[in-house]
């Protein structure tokens, strides 16, 4: 198997999951329970069984218990980003880690869930990573293989893989992950304290360097309860 762009992901976890509520009421979202084990032992598995060795996951809301959990795993080794005193953000949370990750390193919401296609979307990103043209490579997908997700879409590519936002009151034809491989040249001159990964991302835009991949394999919405059962079901169809 071809060798991934890097051995560090950071794992998004600090969000107050107000979207999941009742269930966030007493546990933060990573924490929710679907198909029989919490939101980011689906993610912190993938990374596992993809090759990543290192996870830097980030906490601020119900931190006590989401750090506990984490730290009992072995593969792979997490470090804890401490956002307690304050939620930061995408952006922020990444700025605050920065000195944890390599360069390059992968970045997943905490919250994902996805089947692999043919290979794992670490390896696919890694695949088509160039650190000479990309600031960041973001992993999407055709609303095709988006389930439960009901939205307008993200972006728009074009045939070099060079991403454009969905203007006003359009549709586009990829949604973002929430799974990247991100140059520590996009970390750059950023702003102080709590933003979004966003404002990052318009400045990448803007100079040609931000990327996107078609994803192989297909990719679950989970924002709500509502989405839970339908998620389970998809998962158990395979």
């Amino acid at each position: 198997m071809s060798k991934i762009a890097s051995d560090t992901a950071m794992v998004m976890a600090a969000g107050m999951g107000k979207r999941m509520r009742p269930l966030t009421a007493a546990m933060p979202k990573p924490m929710v329970r679907v198909a029989g084990k919490p939101l980011i032992d689906h993610a912190l598995d993938r990374l596992a069984d993809g090759g990543v060795q290192r996870a830097v996951v980030n906490v601020h809301y119900l931190a006590d218990a989401l750090e506990a959990h984490v730290l009992e795993r072995k593969t792979p080794s997490v470090v804890i980003s401490d956002e307690r005193d304050a939620l930061l953000e995408t952006g922020g949370g990444l700025i605050k880690a920065q000195h944890s990750l390599p360069d390059p390193f992968f970045c997943l919401n905490a919250d994902n869930i996805w089947l692999d296609g043919p290979r794992s979307a670490f390896h696919d990103l890694s695949a088509r990573w160039n650190p000479d043209e990309m600031d960041a490579l973001l992993l999407l997908v055709s609303h095709a293989r988006a389930e439960n997700f009901s939205g307008k879409g993200d972006f728009h590519m074009d045939p070099l893989g060079r991403l454009k936002r969905r203007s006003s009151g359009r549709i586009a034809p990829f949604i973002y992950t929430g799974i990247q491989l991100v140059s520590k040249r996009l970390l750059r001159d950023a702003p102080e304290g709590r933003f979004s990964t966003n404002i990052l991302w318009n400045r990448a835009m803007e100079e040609g360097r931000l990327y996107g991949l078609s994803f192989t394999g297909m990719w679950y919405e989970v924002g709500t309860p509502d989405a839970i059962a339908p998620t389970e079901d998809a998962l158990r169809r395979g």
